[in-house]
């Protein structure tokens, strides 16, 4: 097997290695180069304590209890922002930890000397395998084998790692979303180990002692996994969900109308399984559009309703979010493509006001969003057509009335001008000098400067404009038709 380490760890892997000590990457970046993902972040552990590792790397920085030193490094990371200055590799002291009477951190760091001692400690066997810079490979727990498996099984006794840190149970669910492939079959994917599972289950009650902030975390990268329906439900399998959306549950069992094939629960996570969008907030959206339907159902059958169910759910939307700690904008947009998921539209009926109006509501920054959630919510429901062509109208008509292509508030001059600098009066000579101006901007974009159509409208000032002014109107409708031909094109409507 040829794992390939970047320059920028090799070379902090030898350096220890020149000054006497053992060096090894470790962890969840080795785990990816051998199942072949591109590793997210590199850490090293190594049997030098920290403040040789300090002497060791100048440019580096200590600031926990635990043996961490952060090594700056060149940027190679391939999921950094562009135009960052440095990555930091994570070397970390062979260590062990013991006492963990809060579930969350042990209340006793000692470090060690030996490799195998500081495997030992870590969370899942898969995250157990150290390689060394020559491609060596030391594999104590047998991580190799889990991972040919494709099993997540903690290292040593569940009850004891979940114990030691009751997150544990999340990311062992969180690996199984961001690992298990969609397209295969159920029997060649991930799966958590049967043992690690029932532990996950009876002691799921743990998780209400570890931090909101650390469950948003695993929480969030659940849904931005390949399986995150999947993923969700598995919380709520193994008891987990009740400590972190527990409103998610209360559409359990709780049937729709003729409208909806699926129970309100089952309706939720299918659309986020169908959600395309990979932003945080769409996806976040698509799996509580309809939380707040359970609170809202009256009736039975197929002709139960659910009136303002959007509001309510918006609502629980923003208190889950502000709940779990997100930022508030995070909050702010979940909350807003929940509370407009239901908007009307049928072409014919809905107007081009109408469709401002819902732009003003909404916010043109958030209108593709918006009918992202839209057919996730319909795919959600069974229905076999993704976009159907009312959809894909109102992209038409949003495109059309977001930006008048050809108006005068193009023009780098308006009627305040005129008044101002030619002193004219108010009227509708204005309007019809701006309209002139129009047409021979449209003609020649490079007229449309300030000092050019201000001339321009001193010399038209003394003019009889109504035939101008026809003539620009022609010129107009011409190049407004123009443009709503190729607008429908785009958009395949007629």
């Amino acid at each position: 097997m040829n794992l390939s380490i970047p320059k920028e760890v090799s070379a902090i892997l030898g350096v220890l290695d020149d000054a006497g000590f053992e060096a090894y990457a470790v962890g969840g970046c080795v785990r990816d180069l051998i199942i072949g993902r591109d590793p997210k972040d590199w850490d090293v552990t190594t049997d030098a304590r920290p403040e040789k590792i300090l002497e060791l790397f100048p440019d580096s920085f200590y600031e926990n209890d635990f043996g961490t030193v952060g090594v700056k490094t060149e940027p190679f990371l391939t999921n950094g922002r562009l135009d960052r200055e440095h990555d930091i590799v994570e070397v970390t002291t062979y260590r062990t930890e013991s006492g963990y009477s809060d579930k969350r951190r042990p209340d006793e760091v000692s470090f060690v000397t030996n490799l195998r001692e500081d495997l030992a400690r870590r969370d899942f066997t898969i995250n157990t395998i150290a390689l060394g810079s020559d491609g060596s490979i030391t594999d104590p727990f047998h991580g190799q084998d889990d991972i040919r498996n494709k099993t997540i099984r903690t290292v040593g006794q569940p009850e004891e790692r979940f114990g030691e840190d009751a997150l544990r149970m999340m990311r062992a669910i969180r690996l199984f979303a961001e690992l298990r492939n969609p397209e295969a079959e159920s029997g060649r994917n991930w799966t958590i180990e049967s043992e690690t599972l029932d532990a996950i289950r009876e002691q799921a009650d743990f998780l209400s002692h570890v931090s909101p902030e650390r469950i948003r975390d695993e929480f969030s990268r659940i849904i931005l996994s390949d399986s995150p329906a999947e993923g969700v439900d598995l919380l709520r399998e193994t008891g987990l969900l009740s400590h972190i959306v527990p409103e998610l549950e209360e559409g359990v069992g709780i049937g729709q109308n003729l409208h909806h094939t699926y129970e309100i629960y089952d309706h939720n996570l299918r659309s986020l399984r169908a959600c395309r969008s990979k932003k945080f907030d769409v996806r976040l959206a698509a799996l509580l559009h309809d939380i707040g339907k359970a609170r809202t159902k009256r009736g039975h059958g197929k002709r139960a309703t659910f009136h303002n169910h959007e509001h309510v759910g918006a609502r629980m939307t923003r208190s889950i979010l502000r709940r779990l700690r997100y930022p508030r904008e995070v909050v702010d947009r979940t909350t807003l493509l929940v509370s407009r998921h239901m908007f009307y539209y049928n072409v014919g009926e809905v107007t081009e006001s109408s469709v401002r109006r819902l732009i003003r509501r909404t916010g043109l920054e958030n209108m593709k969003d918006l009918i992202e959630l839209r057919i996730a919510d319909r795919l959600g429901s069974g229905v076999p057509k993704a976009k159907p062509y009312k959809l894909r109208h109102l992209e038409y008509m949003i495109e059309k009335v977001s930006g008048d292509p050809v108006s005068v508030g193009m023009l780098k001059i308006g009627g305040r001008d005129l008044m101002e600098e030619l002193g004219m009066e108010p009227g509708p000579k204005i309007g019809a000098i701006l309209d002139v101006l129009l047409a021979e901007v449209i003609e020649n974009p490079k007229r449309n400067t300030r000092e050019y159509l201000l001339d321009r409208a001193r010399a038209l000032s003394g003019e009889e404009l109504g035939t101008l002014r026809e003539k620009a109107r022609e010129t107009i409708e011409e190049r407004r038709e123009e443009d709503d031909r190729s607008i429908k094109s785009r958009h395949r409507v007629s």
